[in-house]
């Protein structure tokens, strides 16, 4: 049985999402990288927003595994579990 993976979208990626705050995908990925194309699958328009070019996670974005961030877990080598819960948290800036 596949446990569903859960995506947490802010609000300034929900237009790609068709509003949803929450996905949820039901895959098996391994990897950060494995579960973020799943969600592309669905949701291209998101990926532009996510990494670079040159598929590297956007400077100004910060991605959870749980209470995880991934820039000290492996980054996109990240390992995923089945129910995995996977935030996406923009950074916020001012003054």
């Amino acid at each position: 049985m596949i446990v569903p993976i859960t995506f947490h979208i802010p609000d300034a990626l929900r237009e790609f999402t068709a509003g949803r705050g929450r996905v949820e995908i039901e895959c098996s990925p391994t990897t950060l990288a494995d579960a973020l194309s799943a969600l592309w699958t669905h949701y291209p328009g998101v990926r532009d927003r996510l990494v670079t070019e040159q598929g590297q996670v956007r400077q100004h974005i910060n991605i959870f595994i749980g209470d995880e961030n991934v820039r000290y877990t492996g980054g996109l080598a990240s390992p995923i579990s089945s129910g995995s819960k996977i935030s996406i948290v923009p950074a916020v800036s001012g003054g």
